[in-house]
């Protein structure tokens, strides 16, 4: 009796990225190629990984040396119901250990921002297009989606140019889009947009003295908005539009909807000493009296504050050249402990940081697994990167959210 023979056919699954971002790009670089699989990334620009050759100066911050991921999921304004999930599946420590199998070493900097040793963001680009290469990864330029159908057999997507393409499986992985109407296509197919808006931004204080310190930087300083709760710490740079630096983009990203909500005008209250008290700066002043009060202000400087913001703020309190630290006016002080410690500055408007757009909002996390980035509306649809409601402040954790997603989403679509 001829032996019986089990033939087993599988069909050539049709994957489709929507976005060649640094989501996209590094989900289709990790999907594991099978013979007849076809991949297709779909950009509607004519350049791939965009924001990864920009962000950080042109060097990529690729990540950020924590590796507590309770402590990580305290850098991401929003987000932390999917992430306590998904950075776990695919750690910081995994981003290092890929790259690194892959010939690119990391490098930790003093504030614990990872960049390729060769500072050159083209090293990334190269390594994920390599291996995008080794799948047979297809990409095509100048394709925007217009919409997407759900078919029996998985999904009909429509581009601007009137051309179609049928997937089995498709991967959203398009970035955030600053306008709530871009994301059509999505709520289309049933899916809830949180409206977005700008996450990382710098404020802008218009004709005021204190840009004329442009240039100026205080290596720890603390921004508080008035009337709420937002407070942030870190290094903080004076420019000729106004104020940036971590400290006020930290700033900017915890308060992104709040801020939004204000039409970017408020008051933001710095204090230079970062965590120095009223209780402590008087007695450091009443020391200064005591010991040193033959000494000249303007030349005595206590607080290590660069020497150009230590004159700008002993003019703006009426301090004179000429005054020492034993004759200073009970209300010269008091000014000078106002302005050291809530030195106040009418912010109206925005300018975003360089080129680094990051999103509030954008597809919401209860529509979606984060074992497995799929859509909970639609089976073999997924979603990574900034296409979902998650955002990071800077120091590499937004890329950090699109290596995770796009890693888990990548072995998803693969089952």
């Amino acid at each position: 009796m001829p032996a019986a023979f089990l033939f087993v056919y599988f069909y050539p699954m049709k994957i489709a990225i929507i976005g060649a971002g640094a989501a996209g790009c590094f989900a289709a670089a990790n999907i594991p190629y099978r013979e007849g699989q076809e991949v297709t990334v779909f950009e509607k620009t004519g350049k791939v990984m965009q924001k990864v050759k920009v962000s950080g100066g042109g060097r990529c911050n690729v990540t950020h040396d924590c590796f507590d991921v309770p402590e990580l999921l305290t850098r991401y304004p929003r987000g932390k119901q999917l992430l306590r999930k998904s950075l776990y599946h695919f750690t910081p420590a995994d981003t290092i250990q890929w790259f690194k199998e892959r010939g690119v070493q990391l490098k930790v900097e003093a504030d614990g921002r990872m960049f390729p040793i060769t500072d050159d963001s083209q090293t990334i680009i190269d390594c994920i297009w390599q291996q995008m290469m080794q799948h047979n990864v297809n990409v095509i330029y100048h394709k925007s989606v217009t919409a997407l159908t759900k078919t029996d057999s998985g999904f009909h997507i429509s581009f601007a140019d009137g051309s179609s393409y049928d997937a089995d499986k498709v991967l959203i992985a398009t970035g955030g889009y600053p306008k709530a109407d871009q994301y059509k296509w999505l709520t289309e197919v049933g899916h809830t947009i949180q409206s977005p808006v700008p996450s990382l931004f710098t404020f802008n204080i218009p004709n005021h003295p204190v840009t004329e310190l442009m240039g100026v930087a205080v290596p720890m300083a603390t921004v508080k908005i008035a009337g709420t709760k937002l407070t942030q710490s870190g290094p903080l740079l004076i420019t000729h539009w106004g104020m940036s630096g971590p400290a006020i983009l930290k700033t900017s990203a915890v308060g992104a909807r709040e801020l939004a909500e204000r039409n970017y005008t408020f008051t933001a209250l710095i204090n230079w000493l970062n965590d120095v008290t009223d209780v402590e700066l008087k007695e450091t002043i009443h020391q200064l009296r005591r010991e040193q009060g033959k000494q000249l202000v303007q030349h005595k400087n206590p607080f290590e504050l660069p020497k150009r913001l230590w004159e700008y703020l002993l003019l703006q309190c009426g301090v004179k050249e000429e005054v020492r630290w034993g004759d200073l006016p009970a209300a010269a002080q008091n000014k000078l402990i106002e302005a050291l410690l809530r030195d106040s500055y009418p912010v109206k408007g925005k300018t975003t940081f360089k080129e680094e757009f990051v999103t509030c909002g954008g597809v919401t996390l209860s529509e979606i697994d984060p074992q497995t980035m799929q859509s909970k509306l639609h089976p073999g649809l997924h979603f990574a990167g900034e296409t979902i409601d998650v955002d990071g402040i800077t120091g590499g954790y937004n890329f950090q959210n699109a290596w995770s997603s796009a890693y888990i989403a990548a072995r998803s679509i693969a089952l």
